[in-house]
């Protein structure tokens, strides 16, 4: 997810009085609603409050989006991910939630709620009464309306000032400056008549590069007339300000850049040019043209930019969305959507198995909104499309902590979606592992059942080898080593080409390692796993390679090997890291704990378990990786107390528990860290 607080603009204009009415209500308050009309600058205000809050009063901060939902059906996965909680259990979402974050000390921030108001108010009710340390700052053009929620205003910048400051400034980046005296009246006069509102004020800015100051204030002015002659004296002048603005900003839009800004309104998050081109090119709009539209979008500030990904404000991207209907092209956009992620998950999935895995796990957990908008439109056609994204997307969001709406979305595409057998034997199994991450080793086993049945009912060999390494999956995580490896075991045995690297056939090889060390047959799983480990290197994969030395490490650990221990499971954690994979990580926490306490290096072994703690928490999970592992963690809390002692114990894992997970993560893993 982007990390809002990478590049906090440091041009915040005026806007002190409100900075410090803001943080003395953070202080006092629970529940702050920073309200004004859209385009007033409410989100780069609490942007700034929050990032004063993250640096001076040493608080987490967590930062939810909520302007790239279109309902509240992912409101909570989208929090709940804001704040870094990666549910892995099976009760009522909203309670894990509650319970993980009720001792955190917390300050949330819920940027733009006026569509989802109601929504927003039951959520932040339910979070405080069981979150006495949560402090939650809301952005909205209306208050929330609970008891105790604290008020600030948020009004448009002074017409004679800060207005003229904000204009002056983004004509200097332009490279049009406002020296001359006159300059300075002219924009003094457009302000006025712009009312002070910051997003007006950037698109009248925007387009300078064309116009005088004096062919602009012509034009909003008489523009600002035919509004209120429409609207009539009694709508606010700020909103016909705004209205207006855009509306005029469109119309200086070349027809080509009207097209795209349109069309572009499908984005439901930030979008990079790759995505721009496959939505919204064709014969009307050729890839030049889209090229050159998107930086002329981005100088006129229709659009904002993040890195190489764009953004368009929610009240630009709604003006965009009803021309889109206007021009009859809302359907057809939201089909080329929804094709171009598909074919991207497709992309993703069949290059799992190699040196573009970490790539595309990144930008499947940069491009969520997306994908799920994407899957929304095909599932709400009932097509077989669906069923396959959602089976292709299962895995790698259970992998990214999106365990919810992976099962949600399996669940309502195998129920909605035919499908041919072997589409629906790869959700049943992608269903399935949500199911056993979550703990529901039940519903897991029936699933794994049911895939096996379909899977050898249409003879399809991938599917039969997945069905197995979930039923092996099931079997380890209950302490029946034995039976997991005969699962597998049958499965590769009657794979033809079974030795092949291919997604299957590292689970199964896997979970045959898995099954060799539960049964005490160390050397041969030793082979396994170092046989797995070189196949995944060579491909320059990470998911498997993590796995295979979280094996060797425990191996080296139970052979009293502690600086191999200590050497592979940090590659282990490495890998989890590349591709966001918080149980993983947990896990790989605890065994670097036991490898550097049996080392004797016990500041960093009692630093190591403390964030495994954090970790584990973080995913709320009631199973910590399979059994044999619990007495190598004990081993690890009694072997580090006594390096350390009980006191010095303590403090460590005080410490580490409340410090940035990344610093105390990067201390652990040494000075070549993070790993290029």
């Amino acid at each position: 997810m982007l990390n809002r607080f990478s590049d906090v603009p440091d041009d915040l204009i005026g806007r002190a009085n409100e900075l410090t009415l803001l943080a003395g209500s953070l202080g006092g308050g629970r529940l702050v609603t920073l309200t004004g009309v859209g385009g007033v600058g409410k989100s780069r205000l609490a942007l700034h409050a929050a990032d004063q809050v993250r640096r001076f009063d040493g608080r987490a901060v967590a930062w939810a989006d909520l302007w790239q939902l279109r309902d509240d059906r992912l409101l909570l996965p989208l929090v709940a991910d804001a704040l870094g909680f990666a549910d892995h259990t099976y009760g009522e979402p909203v309670d894990s939630l509650a319970g993980w974050l009720s001792g955190q000390d917390q300050l949330l921030v819920l940027d733009s709620c006026e569509h989802l108001t109601s929504s927003c108010r039951a959520l932040v009710t339910r979070l405080r009464s069981s979150c006495p340390r949560l402090t939650v700052l809301a952005t909205s053009r209306e208050p929330l309306g609970i008891s105790g929620e604290q008020v600030v205003g948020t009004e448009p910048l002074p017409v004679d000032t800060d207005a003229v400051e904000l204009l002056s400034r983004r004509a200097a980046a332009l490279g049009v400056p406002l020296t001359r005296p006159e300059d300075r009246v002219a924009a003094a006069r457009l302000c006025r008549w712009l009312d002070g509102i910051p997003l007006a004020l950037e698109m009248a800015a925007g387009q300078l590069a064309g116009a005088t100051l004096g062919e602009i204030e012509h034009h909003v002015r008489s523009r600002l007339d035919l509004t209120a002659a429409a609207y009539g004296p009694a709508a606010p002048s700020h909103q016909r300000a705004l209205r207006t603005t855009i509306g005029w900003s469109h119309e200086l839009c070349e027809p080509s850049e009207r097209l795209l800004w349109a069309r572009l309104s499908v984005f439901r998050g930030p979008f990079d040019a790759e995505a721009a081109l496959h939505v919204c090119e064709d014969d009307a709009l050729p890839a030049t043209a889209v090229r050159a539209c998107l930086d002329a979008l981005e100088r006129k500030s229709v659009l904002t930019r993040h890195g190489d990904r764009h953004r368009m404000l929610d009240t630009v991207r709604e003006y965009g969305h009803l021309w889109l209907g206007e021009l009859g092209e809302e359907p057809e956009a939201r089909s080329r959507h929804a094709r171009y992620f598909r074919a991207r998950v497709r992309k993703a999935d069949e290059e799992w198995q190699s040196a573009a895995q970490t790539h595309w796990y990144r930008w499947i957990e940069d491009s969520h909104a997306d994908l799920c908008a994407a899957l929304d439109h095909l599932t709400s056609t009932g097509s077989a499309a669906a069923l396959d994204m959602s089976g292709r997307l299962g895995f790698f969001w259970s992998c990214g902590g999106h365990l919810r709406e992976a099962a949600a979305y399996l669940e309502d595409c195998l129920a909605r979606c035919p499908a041919p057998a072997e589409v629906r034997v790869r959700a049943l199994w992608a269903l399935g592992v949500t199911r056993v991450l979550c703990g529901d080793g039940a519903a897991a086993r029936e699933l794994a059942e049911r895939c096996s049945w379909e899977a050898d009912r249409c003879a399809d060999a991938d599917g039969s080898l997945r069905a197995a390494y979930l039923l092996a999956l099931i079997h380890l995580l209950d302490g029946r080593p034995m039976a997991a490896g005969h699962a597998v075991d049958l499965a590769l045995g009657r794979a033809t080409g079974s030795t092949d690297v291919t997604a299957a056939t590292v689970l199964c090889r896997l979970a045959r390692v898995f099954a060799l060390t539960g049964q005490g047959f160390l050397g041969r799983a030793r082979a396994g796993a170092l046989e797995l480990r070189a196949d995944c290197a060579e491909r320059g994969e990470w998911w498997g390679r993590s796995y295979a030395d979280y094996q060797l490490s425990l191996i080296a650990l139970f052979e009293d090997r502690s600086t191999d221990a200590v050497a592979h499971a940090r590659s282990m954690v490495e890998g989890k890291h590349r591709i966001g994979d918080t149980f993983g990580m947990a896990l790989g926490l605890d065994l670097l704990a036991a490898a550097l306490a049996a080392q004797g290096t016990g500041e960093p072994a009692a630093a190591a378990y403390a964030l495994g703690e954090v970790l584990w928490s973080a995913v709320g999970h009631p199973q910590r990786g399979t059994p044999e592992l619990g007495p190598v963690r004990a081993q690890c809390e009694r072997t580090t107390r006594a390096l350390l002692g009980t006191e010095r114990y303590e403090a460590v894992l005080a410490r580490s528990a409340v410090r940035d997970p990344e610093t105390v993560l990067g201390e652990i893993m040494g000075p070549s860290w993070p790993a290029a």
